[in-house]
């Protein structure tokens, strides 16, 4: 269990916060992440990785001389949103491009998809690649779908390595997606990991038993068993990664890397007993080991588990993997000493100025506050719920995501309407710090319905029905289009297609806007309960989906009780109006 937090919400920045004061050598604080403290050359190729915190030393703790130069950090196992992302890029930026790689999950490909095209928009050329290295997360004819889980180090030093050596951005992708392509990992896990202020872990795993293939964030894996032997753990983690070697190489007499990581409560002790086993086993299979890894590498806050990675080496890989590397959490060889980079402070935020609305657009800012707090509320008397169903299928922070967001969201309309903001400029500033601060898939997603909405109420004049119709409309098409998801993939467009097609017809048929909210709602209802029956095809909870048949979807759902309850403010504010006039 977690025992140590002041408020749960600050957890991740007073950790990134302490994480820089104990390593100022190695790193700074800029908005979204850490880059590094030193000067890097210029035109040298800027690597950025990035993911959620809680997996140490993952991410923060791989920025340094041979390895990354910044990393997008995220709040716990939720990805950075997309203006993290970019902010870290924009600050670690040597003139060379910037060169991404992250594990491969639906939030993080989003965020940083989303930060990318910004920074292509402004001139910064730049290239990806996902980490996929989970075997269990999908079949080998499908491993662009895989996961990333402890690999992920593997592809990031390949990566750090190449840009330090002066490859160019071309060189520095081509040589990490290579890496990529010769790693693969597999786990276990023994208890479920519990974040900062939560009363009960995210999962849990029956005393004495082991669930095999579970992901990181808590993602179900493919079968459970009894807590072997660590001989026995050895043969099982050996055998499923022998049972899957990287097309066109030979087993007898290849060099591989053996990585056996900690996920967060294992011990050392405990891992290198495991850990005798397998260098018998691989010597036994022909292999030559380079560099055996035993520690923690990418870890899931407390959980007790472990991986293994096996990094299938050529002469290529091997020159690069044996450069030198000097970062917080990570050693090898001899760098020279680095000047320190004199810099000033970014962490400040910049305040926008609000240019005021008009007397109308002022009072309809007022409807928008209390709606946004109506969410916010909503979202507390849910949280546990919701948590409970992304849980069954997924990783179980969606609650806390949701929460994160929602409160980020009230604060930003509640200074803009201090400020004297019209409708369209609160709603903006909301959605904008709800992207922002929930980070993740529901982040991303929801940045997007608002400001969608937003763009379509103005800050002159009341909003007309007609015109939050189609608010809602553009927030649908941005999210199939954003996302990639369709009605029936079991996701929030499940709900949200059929909420914003009725609000539609609702409106065009001459209903007033309350009503029309309400019969909306209604169908957003029916169908986020219909979604139970579906079996997922987007998002974590893809691999496992049958999983969750059975469970409705907590996007959907969330989604659902927010428009619910949002009709019965609009209709309160509706009162009020016509009392008043």
């Amino acid at each position: 269990m977690t025992r140590l937090w002041n408020e749960p919400a600050d957890f991740a920045d007073e950790m990134i916060d302490g994480f820089v004061a104990a390593n100022e050598r190695y790193v700074r604080r800029v908005p979204g992440g850490v880059v590094r403290s030193t000067v890097s050359p210029a035109g040298q190729v800027a690597v950025v990785v990035g993911g959620g915190s809680g997996h140490y030393p993952a991410f923060g703790g791989l920025v340094g001389p041979g390895l990354a130069h910044g990393a997008a950090m995220g709040n716990l196992f939720a990805s950075p949103s997309t203006q993290q992302v970019f902010a870290v890029a924009k600050a670690a930026d040597n003139g060379g491009g910037v060169f991404f790689s992250y594990g491969n999950y639906a939030g993080d490909v989003l965020n940083f998809d989303a930060a990318q095209e910004r920074l292509r928009a402004e001139g910064i050329a730049c290239e990806t690649v996902t980490v996929t290295d989970d075997i269990v997360s999908a079949t080998a004819d499908e491993k662009h779908k895989r996961r990333g889980i402890a690999g992920d180090l593997t592809v990031f030093r390949i990566a750090g390595a190449a840009a330090e050596a002066g490859a160019d951005l071309a060189e520095v992708t081509r040589l990490a997606r290579h890496a990529n392509e010769r790693t693969r990992s597999f786990g276990v896990a023994f208890t479920g990991c519990t974040l900062p202020g939560a009363e009960q872990p995210l999962f849990t795993v029956p005393e004495g038993r082991m669930a095999i293939g579970l992901g990181i964030h808590g993602e179900p894996g493919i079968d459970e068993t009894d807590i072997p032997t660590a001989d026995g753990l050895a043969e099982l983690l050996v055998s499923r990664l022998l049972a899957e070697v990287p097309e066109g190489i030979e087993v007898v007499g290849a060099r591989v890397v053996p990585i056996l990581n900690g996920l967060g409560s294992l011990k050392y002790e405990e891992m290198f007993v495991v850990y005798r086993r397998i260098a018998q086993l691989l010597r036994d299979a022909g292999l030559e080991l380079v560099d055996p890894h035993v520690g923690e590498y990418c870890t899931s806050f407390d959980m007790a588990g472990t991986s293994l990675t096996l990094f299938w080496l050529d002469d290529e890989l091997a020159a690069l993997w044996d450069a030198p590397v000097d970062t917080p959490a990570y050693r090898r060889g001899s760098v020279a000493p680095q000047q320190r980079l004199v810099a000033a402070d970014t962490t400040a935020a910049v305040a926008e100025a609000i240019e005021p609305g008009d007397e109308a657009s002022r009072a309809a800012a007022q409807t928008v506050l209390a709606a946004v707090r109506t969410i916010a509320v909503t979202v507390d008397a849910h949280v546990d719920e919701l948590g409970r169903i992304d849980a069954i299928a997924g990783d179980g922070d969606h609650g806390i995501g949701m929460q994160r967001g929602s409160h980020a969201a009230l604060a930003a309309a509640t200074a803009a309407v201090d400020a004297g903001a019209g409708a369209r400029t609160t709603l903006a500033h909301a959605a904008d710090a709800w992207a922002d601060k929930a980070g993740g898939t529901s982040g991303a997603l929801w940045g997007v319905i608002l400001n969608a909405v937003a763009a379509k109420l103005g800050d002159t004049g009341r909003p007309e029905p007609a015109a939050v119709a189609a608010g809602v409309a553009a927030g649908s098409r941005g999210v199939t289009d954003y996302g990639k998801a369709e009605v029936g993939d079991k996701t929030l467009v499940d709900a949200l297609v059929p909420f914003s097609t009725t609000l539609t017809g609702a409106v065009d048929a001459g209903a007033g806007l309350t009503d029309a909210w309400r019969t909306a709602a209604d169908a957003a209802t029916r169908a986020a309960a219909a979604t139970a029956e579906l079996l997922p095809r987007m998002g974590r909870a893809r691999t496992h989906g049958q999983n969750s048949v059975g469970t409705p979807d907590p996007g959907a759902i969330s989604l659902a009780l927010i428009v619910t309850a949002v009709g019965e403010t609009l209709a309160a504010e509706n009162q009020k109006e016509n009392a008043n006039a």
